[in-house]
């Protein structure tokens, strides 16, 4: 585990080396996936996972009562993060062990996060402004006070409630004609409580720095940070392709080049064991299809925040990757697993995490995506998965803007 609010970098002589470890190893780097998609000149708000033209797609098909919309609103709007009596439970300090063990605010902070998010939806589309308050009540009693998070499972904590943080505050703050007094202070909250936690990545399992990317990547946006933005975006592009293999990356998986993943030993044992590659097996399929969704779900939620704001990813290697990743996941969470994967035995529980990217890669780029499209017609409407993951069917269904 790395240091806590690490800010190391590698020196340019061991990105060389590493590089060229692997290159031997066969694991070479996508051509470009290091570099840096260009922070757009002007922002885009409201801008990370969900647009304007979006939400406005969402209101009209709500009002006209079409599905699945209207039954994926009564689901957001049933269920405990709507609710406008729920009373916030901020903490200074948020410590989160291993698997939330202990979990000394984890579980609060991730839901309160998640209910602004949802109140802030709730708020665009009724336009009651009830649920603008409830939003702007979560995030203010944040951010007057929490201060850090703390132990193992920090930096994800960090991320999953980082993620939904600025999808709330986005809303709120580029819809709502009321007031939000204490917008500044939020700012200062996602700077310099999540923002540092998050941005120089992770050497966990994928998931990790997917997630924290995410949040990085929605925090910059909120900040119109450029520089935050085009760090999180290149770390994004590295550890994208070192998530989702691709037959293109030769006989063994793509590495990120700081885990010095030099040797083929090295490369299996991070895939959890797999040594058999194929097209759209991700760093933690055989591990559990809910951490390989967590990923999945990271990577989609990045590429249409970059769409937003200019950068459609769907259209190089993230959208393969991301397309490839669904897809056969997809399949193995509707079949069983040839024995040549993870023994003949997969962990199901891809979770609500296929509406974004199946939306944008086969609704908006017309890919055949047949497995990914029955198990996402299955499990509509999309929840939440009480992390960072919520009411994507309300909002990203057949959404062509």
């Amino acid at each position: 585990m790395p240091p806590k609010h690490s800010r190391s970098r590698l020196r340019a002589g061991v990105a060389v080396a590493s590089v060229a470890a692997a290159l031997v190893a066969g694991s070479v780097v996508w051509p470009g996936t290091g570099r840096a998609e260009a922070a757009p000149t002007t922002f885009v708000h409201p801008g990370v996972t969900v647009s304007r033209g979006q939400l406005d797609f969402t209101r009209e098909k709500v009002a006209a009562g079409a599905q699945p919309w209207k039954s994926a609103y009564d689901q957001m709007m049933g269920s405990k993060y709507a609710s406008l009596s729920r009373t916030p439970k901020p903490r200074a300090v948020v410590e989160c062990g291993s698997y939330s063990d202990p979990n000394h605010g984890c579980t609060d902070e991730r839901e309160d996060a998640i209910a602004a998010y949802t109140t802030a939806l709730a708020w665009y589309i009724t336009r009651d402004e009830r649920y603008a308050k409830k939003s702007i009540e979560l995030m203010d009693a944040w951010s007057a006070t929490i201060k850090d998070h703390t132990n193992s499972n920090a930096p994800l904590q960090t991320g999953w409630a980082g993620s939904s943080w600025p999808r709330a505050a986005e809303i709120i703050k580029y819809t709502y004609d009321g007031n939000w007094a204490n917008s500044g202070r939020f700012a200062t909250m996602l700077r310099t409580v999540y923002l540092p936690e998050v941005i120089n990545g992770s050497n966990s399992n994928g998931n990790w720095e997917l997630s924290m990317m995410e949040a990085a990547v929605g925090i910059s946006v909120f900040l119109e940070d450029k520089a935050s933005y085009d760090k999180a975006m290149a770390t994004f592009r590295t550890r994208t392709a070192a998530y989702v293999y691709l037959a293109s990356d030769g006989p063994l998986p793509r590495t990120a080049p700081k885990q010095h993943l030099d040797t083929r030993d090295k490369i299996v044992k991070y895939w959890q064991g797999q040594s058999t590659f194929t097209t759209g097996l991700t760093q933690e399929t055989c591990r559990d299809f809910t951490h390989t969704g967590y990923g999945l779900s990271a990577i989609s939620h990045v590429a249409e925040t970059s769409r937003i704001q200019g950068q459609d990813l769907y259209t190089t290697d993230v959208g393969e990757r991301l397309r490839q990743g669904l897809g056969f996941q997809a399949k193995y969470e509707l079949e069983a697993p040839p024995a040549s994967l993870c023994k003949g035995t997969v962990h199901r529980g891809l979770g609500p995490v296929t509406e974004v990217g199946y939306n944008a890669l086969a609704g908006r780029l017309g890919h055949a995506m047949t497995n990914t499209q029955k198990l996402t017609e299955r499990n509509r409407p999309a929840g939440s998965n009480n992390l960072f993951v919520a009411w994507e069917t309300l909002t990203h269904a057949n959404n062509p803007r």
